[in-house]
């Protein structure tokens, strides 16, 4: 390691971005103390990347240019990834986000890709799989005369074995699993995610071909096939697996779509095989034993006021040249990374180095359109996202040739289309990718990827009860230029999080500063489309729609998204789970309309599916069946202390499980003594009726109160959440239980701020806590 220089400046720090590099990417003694700062932090992977540079004949020396890459970090200019961040200079040494894993149609195959899987998120990496090579349910299993059980039932062994896996020590893993649309369970793919809380560290998509979306056009039967046999399984009408397809995303936003056929033709090297899946949130496109390793440049930075020395309106107030300057360093930056990176399979060391594909993206668009004045909903926002991104895709290739130069071609390049038409050569099979940012986008202080913001103002939750109220900067700037920045407006805001009907304020402020879910769902797409058309790999963005947004608004995005040239889409509309991820104050009173209703009538009701597709068998109804108590059990009592006093609970066991729970708090009145009975009365009647421990935990932890008390590091927020916190330390052993809101979607599990939905992932504006990277 280059030894940390003396005159190297301290990187200045927002109270946001010193959080999060504390709690997720500092180094930390055994004890938790933090053993660098975020100087050392920059300087160790700034060293780590630039030490590859001795391998080649290059202009740089490693010093000269880890100082260059430490300036480009801590400028706010790039951010590699967040597993570049951890553990660049580390130990582990594992500095990629995304992999595809192969699931052959073998038990040996297929466990050996929850295998993989393990020890990728064990790294710090997420996993993307195809199904689609399995045989489908109930076909003969020649080996051994059985029966197969479909990728459906396979999917849910991958989804347990990630339960249990702890994403790089801080999180759980996540993965996205892909199957096409003509193998023949797709009917039960599409309706996997039915029932809330299934399936929830996987995002689904579903694969689109073209033969399938013509047969859509034509409102014609299409073919299903068996994968093992090739044979026609059976046939079902497009127009209708569409369509139920639109209707579980209106419901849920799951699945989502990727256009297989539109993928491959992009893909850059077809001789080593057929690209099936994608990372976790479908930005990146990769095949079998592939990683990818990205970065993301802020845009934000890149405002120059008064620079005008392009006729072309979109280009005007732009430092093209710093832009041009800061991509070349960036494509040297993740080339480099390649070469620092330890991945967990030889296989995939082998895979990676032979194709180096990396992945440049953007972070701080909706952030740049403010500063520039101009909306993102309008011709003048597609117009200045297409020319920065044809941009960034021009100027990137010509660093990805400048360093075949240097170092030569990626390996596979004399057989990959790039030799094919005479184009290149390149060092880099791929070059640009629009990534998700949640995190780096709280460090570098911009807006996330290629989206909108979501809300103007927002309150954070501090542990000490204070609320905080967060602006966006460039609001707050305009606001204050315009002579109408004060609490009240501030507040006003925040409560509602957009200025749409707020007509006290300027009309021109009113036009820039709009959120996600002040424009109509077409301008997402457009923008999605504008920065696809000039990107190697793919768009991780989120289509948000209104809560009132029909199922036939989905099927115009889908069928926009394939006829602008997108290579997936994700839909998301406000208020479309019972477990909202982040409602409008509209989208949440429908939702509580609708669960009122659904009470009020002693059932919910399903939505109709289409007539002639396969139906699915209902689950059947949990055992009534409740154990009897024997007459003498065994068990232990636990203080524990809340802000209505203290709890004495106690917890009787029957062959080391719990059995049935008391809980009773010394001096406090009746009605508290009468809560705490009745909620170990009910725990007790679901743990003695087969309900799982954990997921009574996951039921009680994070319910709220009015009195929260700090207990090891940590709140005890009331009675459910102080009994949670006992049973999950005493059976779970340590393992960390995420709340239901948590599993579905609405809560931050570590910080406890509200999650949102976009880049096509949860993540928290909080704490950068993100469900997918």
């Amino acid at each position: 390691m280059l030894p940390l220089p003396t005159d190297l400046p301290e990187p200045e720090l927002s109270r946001n971005t010193a959080v999060v590099l504390q709690k997720r990417y500092q180094r930390k003694h055994p004890d938790g103390s933090l053993m660098e700062t975020p100087r050392d932090l920059f300087w160790r992977v700034a060293a780590a990347i630039a030490a590859q540079e001795a391998a080649y004949r290059s202009a740089y020396a490693p010093e000269a240019l880890a100082r260059e890459f430490y300036s480009l970090m801590t400028s706010w200019k790039f951010l590699p990834n967040s597993p570049t961040l951890m553990n660049a200079g580390t130990d582990l040494g594992q500095l990629s986000a995304c992999f595809v894993l192969p699931v052959g149609d073998s038990i040996e195959e297929i466990f050996d890709a929850v295998k993989y899987a393990a020890m990728i998120h064990k790294s710090g990496g997420g996993t993307g799989f195809s199904f689609s090579r399995l045989r489908p349910r109930d076909s003969r299993v020649g080996s051994t005369g059985g029966v197969a059980s479909g990728p459906v039932s396979f999917l849910r062994i991958f989804n347990t074995a990630t339960e249990q896996i702890k994403q790089g020590g801080t999180r759980r893993g996540a993965n996205m699993g892909i199957l096409r649309v003509d193998h023949p369970d797709i009917v039960q793919f599409i309706r996997a995610k039915e029932k809330e809380g299934e399936f929830n560290n996987f995002n689904l998509s579903v694969g689109l071909t073209e033969a399938f979306m013509q047969a859509v056009e034509k409102d014609a039967p299409y073919d299903l096939r068996d994968p093992h046999t090739g044979e026609v399984a059976r046939r079902l009408r497009a127009r209708e697996v569409f369509d139920l397809l639109v209707k579980k995303a209106w419901q849920s936003g799951d699945p989502g779509i990727v256009f297989l056929d539109r993928i491959n033709r992009d893909n850059p090297t077809p001789d080593q095989g057929e690209i099936e899946s994608t990372n976790p949130c479908g930005e990146q496109p990769l095949l079998p034993f592939e990683a990818c390793n990205l970065g993301s440049v802020n845009l934000a930075r890149f405002f120059a006021p008064g620079h005008e020395n392009d006729a072309d309106p979109a280009a005007q107030g732009v430092d093209w040249a710093e832009l041009a300057r800061v991509v070349h360093l960036a494509v040297r930056f993740l080339d480099n990374v390649i070469d620092a990176s330890r991945f967990p399979l030889e296989i995939i060391t082998e895979t990676v180095r032979k194709n180096r594909k990396i992945g440049l993206g953007v972070m701080g668009f909706a952030d740049l359109l403010f500063q520039l004045n101009v909306a993102y909903n309008s011709p003048e926002g597609l117009a200045l996202g297409e020319r920065i991104m044809a941009f960034i895709q021009e100027e990137g290739h010509k660093a990805s040739a400048q360093l075949a130069e240097e170092r030569g071609p990626f390996p596979a390049y004399g057989s990959s289309v790039y030799a094919a038409r005479k184009e290149g050569p390149y060092r880099n099979a791929t070059v640009t990718t629009i990534a998700p940012t949640g995190t780096l986008s709280i460090i570098a202080g911009c807006s996330s990827g290629v989206e909108p913001l979501f809300a103007l103002c927002f309150t954070r939750n501090i542990l000490d009860g204070e609320r905080l109220l967060e602006v966006n900067p460039y609001f707050e700037a305009a606001l204050a230029q315009a002579g109408m920045c004060s609490p009240e407006i501030m507040e006003a805001v925040a409560a509602k999080g957009s200025v749409e009907d707020m007509d006290f304020l300027p009309d021109d402020l009113r036009r820039v500063f709009v959120t996600a879910m002040d424009m109509a769902p077409v301008w997402h797409l457009r923008m999605q489309a504008a920065f696809q058309r000039h990107t190697d790999n793919a768009v991780s963005k989120t289509v948000n729609l209104s809560h009132e947004a029909t199922e036939k608004d989905i099927f115009d995005i889908y069928w926009l998204a394939y006829k602008e040239g997108c290579k997936g889409v994700t839909v998301y509309r406000d208020g479309c789970k019972s477990v909202q991820v982040l409602a409008t104050g509209e989208g949440q009173k429908a939702m509580d309309q609708a669960h009122g209703q659904a009470q009020a009538a002693g059932q919910t009701a399903p939505a109709a599916e289409p007539h002639d597709l396969p139906q699915e068998q209902a689950a059947p109804p949990l055992s009534a069946g409740v154990r009897r108590r024997p007459e003498i059990l065994w068990g232990f009592t636990q203080k524990v202390p809340t802000g209505l006093g203290t709890m004495y609970l106690t917890v009787n066991e029957v062959e080391g499980s719990p059995f049935e729970v008391f809980a009773t708090i010394g001096k406090s009145g009746h009605s508290i003594t009468a809560k705490a009975e009745a909620i170990g009365r009910l725990v007790s009647l679901a743990l003695r009726s087969g309900v799982n421990v954990r997921d009574v935990v996951a039921q009680l932890k994070g319910i709220g109160g009015e009195h929260p008390v700090f207990r090891h590091k940590g709140l005890l927020l009331s009675i459910p959440d102080a009994i949670a916190w006992a049973l999950e330390n005493h059976y779970l052993h340590g393992e960390h239980v995420g709340m239901v809101s948590d599993i579905q979607g609405q809560i931050c599990p570590e910080c406890g701020e509200t999650l949102l939905f976009q880049e096509g992932c949860l993540t928290c504006p909080g704490c950068g806590f993100s469900r997918c990277s």
